[in-house]
C-alpha cells in the first residue's frame, strides 16, 4: 500500500492539483480508491488500478461507456476529470523508495534507478466526487428496499442503451460467462479454494456448479439475453442523494447475461429473507424501462447463485482484504445452504 499511495501522489502531479492537496484512502478491493481534497478545486476521487487486471484500452472502454450512459441514457455516473494534457488515464511507475518522492501537486517525482519497482506501472483515473450514501447496510434494510425499484429501472436503461449503442471500434471488455467464472483460468480463482471448503462443502458446491453450467448453456447467450453490463451493482457501488441513485465503479463492467446484474445487486446478502421482496421491487422498476419475459424471470435464482459461487471464489482469492476475511467460512456455509435450497427446485 505504500507503493500504491506513492503512485497516487505521483499521478496527481499530472493533474496540477494545489500544492496543499491531500489524499485519503477510501477503499481497497480490486483497486485502491483515494479521496483527493484540494483547497481550490474541492473533492475528487482517484482510482489506482491493480496490476494486471485491465489493459489501458479496457479502462478507456469502461470510461467511454460511462460517458455514453450519462449523456445518452440519463444514468448518473461520475465524470472523468482529465489530466492537464487531456489524458483520461494517467500511467505511473511504482517506486519502492522515498527518494525524490514529492507530495501531491509538488511537481514530477525523482526517478532514480533504486526507486523504481521493477518497471511495474499502474493506471490511474480521477473522477468527480459525487455526494451520497450507500442505500443501506450490508444486510439490505428498509432503505435499500425503497430504492431497489429505481435500481431496476436504471439497470433496464443501461441494458437498453448497451443493446443499441454503437461501440467504438477499439472497445474491448472481458466476459463474465461460465468459463471466466469457473473455468480453468477462472478470473477470481477457484471456488474450490474458498475459505472453509472441505469435502462436504465441495460435494454440494460441485453439484451446484454442474447445474449452473447446464442451465446457463440451455438459457443461451443470444443478444436479447447477453450483452454489455455493469456487473457489480451491489449496494457499495450505489450512491443515494436527494432521492436519486448514482451508479459508480464500472471496473468490472463487461459482457455477460443481463440477469447477472440482478445477481450482483444482492451480493453478499443473498441469504437474507428480504431478498425475494427486493427482487420483486427490482423487477417492478425494470419493467418501467425494459422487458423481461417470464421464461427469463424463471432463471433469476440461477444468476443469484452464479454470483454467490463466484463470490465464494473471490473471498478465497482475496484473503488479505479485510472485508473478504471477515466473511470467511461463514459465507461458504451460507452458500451451501442456499445451494441445497436452489438445487431442490432446479436439479
Amino acid at each position: 500500500m505504500d507503493r500504491v499511495r506513492r503512485c497516487a501522489a505521483d499521478a496527481l502531479a499530472a493533474y496540477g492539483v494545489h500544492p496543499d492537496a491531500t489524499i485519503e484512502l477510501l477503499n481497497v478491493s480490486e483497486n485502491a480508491t483515494f479521496l483527493v481534497s484540494d483547497p481550490e478545486a474541492g473533492l475528487s476521487v482517484l482510482r489506482v488500478h491493480r496490476l494486471g487486471y485491465h489493459t489501458e484500452l479496457e479502462i478507456a472502454s469502461e470510461l467511454a461507456w460511462m460517458g455514453a450512459l450519462r449523456a445518452e441514457a440519463g444514468v448518473r455516473t461520475p465524470r472523468v476529470l482529465p489530466a492537464r494534457d487531456g489524458r483520461q488515464i494517467v500511467t505511473v511507475a511504482e517506486r519502492t523508495g522515498e527518494a525524490g518522492h514529492g507530495e501531491p501537486g509538488r511537481g514530477e517525482p525523482g526517478r532514480d534507478a533504486a526507486g523504481l519497482a521493477g518497471g511495474a506501472e499502474r493506471q490511474c483515473v480521477r473522477f468527480e466526487f459525487l455526494p451520497g450514501i450507500e442505500p443501506a447496510g450490508e444486510t439490505g434494510g428498509a432503505l435499500a428496499a425503497s430504492h431497489f425499484a429505481e435500481l431496476g429501472e436504471i439497470t433496464a436503461r443501461m441494458h437498453r442503451h448497451a443493446s443499441g449503442w454503437s461501440r467504438p471500434a477499439w472497445f474491448t471488455r472481458f466476459h463474465w460467462d461460465y468459463a471466466a467464472a469457473f473455468g480453468e483460468t477462472a478470473r477470481w480463482g477457484r471456488w474450490q479454494d474458498g475459505i472453509g471448503v472441505g469435502p462436504a462443502e465441495r460435494a454440494i458446491l460441485t453439484r451446484l456448479d454442474h447445474v449452473l453450467r447446464a442451465r446457463l448453456a440451455a438459457f443461451g447467450a443470444g443478444p436479447a439475453r447477453y450483452g454489455l453490463v455493469h456487473a457489480d451493482t451491489r449496494l457499495a457501488n450505489l450512491l443515494v442523494h436527494d432521492g436519486s441513485i448514482s451508479v459508480i465503479d464500472f471496473d468490472d463492467s463487461g459482457f455477460s447475461w443481463y440477469l447477472y446484474d440482478l445477481g450482483t445487486a444482492v451480493s453478499f446478502f443473498e441469504h437474507s429473507p428480504e431478498v425475494p421482496a427486493l427482487v420483486d421491487s427490482w423487477l417492478t422498476g425494470y419493467h418501467r424501462a425494459g422487458q423481461l419475459p417470464a421464461e427469463d424471470q424463471a432463471e433469476i435464482w440461477t444468476f443469484i447463485m452464479f454470483r454467490r459461487l463466484l463470490l465464494t471464489a473471490w473471498i478465497g482469492s482475496h484473503r488479505g482484504v479485510d472485508f473478504a476475511a471477515g466473511l470467511g467460512a461463514g459465507y461458504t456455509r451460507g452458500s451451501c445452504d442456499l445451494a441445497e435450497s436452489y438445487l431442490s427446485g432446479h436439479s
